[in-house]
C-alpha cells in the first residue's frame, strides 16, 4: 500500500510541477531579460534585439510572492512524500501596518479536539434524497456541566472560526473568543458549561468537502476527498448537525443559544428548530435574514477565488491549493469585516516605511535640475499601509482555511432567510418538547433569570416590506429571551439588519428583546475585539445573579 501511494504521490508530483510550469510563465513568471545577439547575418542585428528590451524590468514583488509560495508548497510536498492540502505556513508580513487589534486564529490538531461521530444517514434540506452517510463533528468544551446538565451554552462560530474559541489543557494557544470565555468572563466557567464545534462543511476537524467520501473508496484516502460533490449545506443542516452532539451528550435544555456573525443566524436557527429546548438567545452581528449587500460580497470572494486555476472544480487534494484565490478572496472579506473611520485612524493615507520605499530616502539627494527632492516614486503593489494590511491578511490567511469550506459555509450563509415564505419553501419545522434522555442524578437545576430590557432600537432606516414576513417566520421563538446587538460600522451586516431582528421579534410577541447598538469603529470584527461593550452586554444577559429589581445584574 505504501509503495502504491509513493508512486501515486511521485506521479501526483510530476503531473503539478508539469501544469504549474505552464500556468507560471503566464501569470506569475518573473520577467526574463533577452540577451543580445554576439553574431548575426545582420549588422544591425543586436542594436535592434537591444532597442526591443525595456531599459528596466519592472519588478513585481507582489505578484513574485505567488509563485515563490507555490514553490514553498511545492517543497513541502515532496518532503512529506505526499500532496497535504492547504497546511503550509504562510510567509508572515513584518509589516508595522499588522499592528492594531486583531482577533486570534489558531489552526488546532485532533489531539487538541473532541470529535463526535454521527452514523446515520444524515439528509440535508437541499437534498433530501442524497444524504450524507454519516459525519463528524469536532468540538471543544470549558468549565464544569452540573449535574442536571442545565448550565449549558452552546456558542456557534463565525464562517472560518475552529472549535477552538478559548485555550485549553490541550490546546494552550489563544482561541478566537479567548478573552470572552473563562472565570467571570462574559461566558463565564464559573456558572456555565460551554461547548463549541466546528461547523458542519469545515475543515478543523468536522466533515466538509476536504472529508473522504465513502462513496470513493480508496482505502488510503488520497484522492477520494469529496471535493465538490459535497451537498450544499443551509445554516439549518449545521444547526441540526449540532443537535446531533447535544442530544449524543444528554442535554436536554441549552441554558443559551449564543453566536456571532454566522453564529448569530445559528443561534437563532438552533432555538427556531427546538423552541422549547433553549433558554436563551444571544445574537451578536447576526441576521435572519442574508441581505443582497452581503451575498454580493461572499460572491465576489467565492468568484475570484473559483477562477484560480488550482481550484480545478474543487478537486485540488492531491495538488496545490488555490491559494492565490485564496488570498484575495480574504482581501476582500477584511474590507468587509472592518471599518473606514478605524482604517483612517490606523493607517490613514500612509505609505509604508520600510528603507526601500521611504520618503526619507527619496530625500536624501536633491535633484539639480529642481533644486529640491524628487517626489517619492509611487509601486504598483502595495504601497499605502492599508494596502499592506491587506496583504498582510491574505497572506495569513490563504493556506489556513480549505477553500471548498469557504465556498460551501459562505453559500449556507447566503441562503439563510427566516421570512415565512421562505421557511414554507424549504419544508423546515420546529420541535416542540425534548429529545434527550436527561440524567436522573440529583443537582440543583438553574433557574431562569428575567432579562433587563435594552434601550428601545431605532427604527429601520427604509422599512423592509419583508418585515411582517419575518415576523411570521420568527413566531416560534416569541417566548424566548432574545439578546440582539449590532454596530453602527458593520458593513457586512449592517445595524438595519439587528433593527430589524429585534423589531421583528417584538412583532411576533417576544416581549423579553434587549437591543443594544454600539458605535465602535471597527466594524464587523466588534464582537471580536470590543471586550467591555460586547462582553458587558453578554454577561448581564446571561447572568445568574439577581439585583433588587429582580432583573439579571450587570
Amino acid at each position: 500500500m505504501s509503495a502504491m501511494r509513493s508512486l501515486r504521490t511521485s506521479a501526483s508530483l510530476l503531473k503539478i510541477v508539469q501544469r504549474t510550469a505552464g500556468t507560471r510563465s503566464i501569470a506569475t513568471a518573473r520577467p526574463v531579460r533577452a540577451s543580445v545577439a554576439t553574431s548575426s547575418t545582420s549588422p544591425n542585428a543586436a542594436a535592434e534585439t537591444t532597442a526591443a528590451v525595456p531599459p528596466t524590468s519592472p519588478i513585481f514583488p507582489c505578484v513574485d510572492s505567488h509563485s515563490d509560495r507555490e514553490e514553498r508548497i511545492l517543497q513541502s510536498m515532496a518532503q512529506a512524500g505526499a500532496p497535504s492540502g492547504p497546511v503550509i505556513t504562510s510567509a508572515a508580513s513584518k509589516d508595522p501596518s499588522t499592528s492594531g487589534p486583531e482577533p486570534a486564529y489558531g489552526r488546532p490538531n485532533p489531539s487538541q479536539y473532541k470529535r463526535f461521530h454521527y452514523k446515520e444517514p444524515f439528509p440535508l434540506i437541499y437534498s433530501p434524497s442524497n444524504p450524507l452517510p454519516q459525519f463528524d463533528i469536532a468540538y471543544e468544551t470549558w468549565g464544569t456541566m452540573n449535574a442536571t446538565k442545565s448550565n449549558v451554552i452552546l456558542l456557534h462560530t463565525g464562517l472560518s472560526a475552529s472549535s477552538h474559541a478559548a485555550s485549553t489543557e490541550l490546546n494552550p494557544a489563544p482561541g478566537w473568543w479567548e478573552k470572552f470565555i473563562g472565570p467571570g468572563k462574559a461566558l463565564d466557567t464559573d456558572q456555565f458549561f460551554i461547548i463549541c464545534t466546528n461547523v458542519l462543511g469545515g475543515c478543523y476537524g468536522s466533515t466538509g468537502p476536504s472529508s473522504h467520501n465513502p462513496a470513493a473508496g480508496d482505502a488510503d484516502g488520497l484522492g477520494s476527498e469529496y471535493g465538490t460533490n459535497f451537498p450544499v449545506l443551509s445554516i439549518w443542516d449545521i444547526v441540526r448537525a449540532q443537535w446531533k452532539l447535544i442530544d449524543h451528550l444528554g442535554i436536554e435544555k441549552l441554558y443559551a443559544s449564543v453566536g456571532s456573525s454566522m453564529g448569530g443566524m445559528s443561534s437563532l436557527a438552533a432555538a427556531w428548530l427546538h423552541p422549547d429546548r433553549v433558554g436563551k438567545i444571544a445574537s451578536i452581528s447576526g441576521t435572519a435574514r442574508s441581505s443582497p449587500s452581503s451575498i454580493a460580497m461572499r460572491y465576489a470572494q467565492r468568484s475570484v477565488l473559483m477562477a484560480d486555476p488550482n481550484w480545478n472544480r474543487g478537486f485540488y487534494y492531491d495538488g496545490l491549493p488555490p491559494h492565490t484565490g485564496m488570498k484575495l478572496a480574504r482581501q476582500i472579506a477584511t474590507f468587509t469585516y472592518r471599518s473606514g473611520p478605524e482604517w483612517d485612524q490606523r493607517f490613514g493615507r500612509n505609505f509604508r516605511t520600510d528603507s526601500a520605499n521611504s520618503r526619507k530616502a527619496a530625500a536624501a539627494e536633491i535633484n539639480p535640475a529642481t533644486g529640491r527632492p524628487d517626489p517619492r516614486a509611487p509601486m504598483l503593489c502595495p504601497d499605502f499601509l492599508i494596502e499592506t494590511y491587506l496583504d498582510h491578511q491574505g497572506e495569513a490567511f490563504c493556506l489556513k482555511y480549505d477553500a471548498n469550506s469557504l465556498i460551501y459555509v459562505s453559500k449556507a450563509m447566503d441562503l439563510f432567510d427566516m421570512t415565512k415564505e421562505a421557511l414554507d419553501e424549504l419544508g423546515v419545522e420546529p420541535t416542540y418538547g425534548t429529545a434527550a434522555a436527561i440524567s436522573s442524578s440529583s443537582g440543583t437545576p438553574i433557574e431562569e433569570t428575567p432579562v433587563r430590557k435594552g434601550r428601545t432600537e431605532p427604527a429601520p432606516h427604509l422599512q423592509a416590506p419583508y418585515l411582517t414576513s419575518l415576523a411570521a417566520g420568527l413566531k416560534p421563538l416569541e417566548s424566548i429571551p432574545t439578546l440582539v446587538l449590532g454596530v453602527q460600522s458593520d458593513i457586512l451586516f449592517p445595524v438595519d439588519q439587528q433593527r430589524e431582528l429585534s423589531a421583528a421579534l417584538k412583532m411576533a410577541g417576544n416581549t423579553n428583546v434587549s437591543y443594544y447598538e454600539l458605535g465602535g469603529v471597527w466594524g464587523h470584527d466588534t464582537f471580536l475585539i470590543d471586550i467591555g461593550n460586547v462582553g458587558g452586554a453578554l454577561r448581564g444577559f446571561l447572568s445568574l445573579e439577581r439585583n433588587g429589581n429582580g432583573n439579571g445584574s450587570y
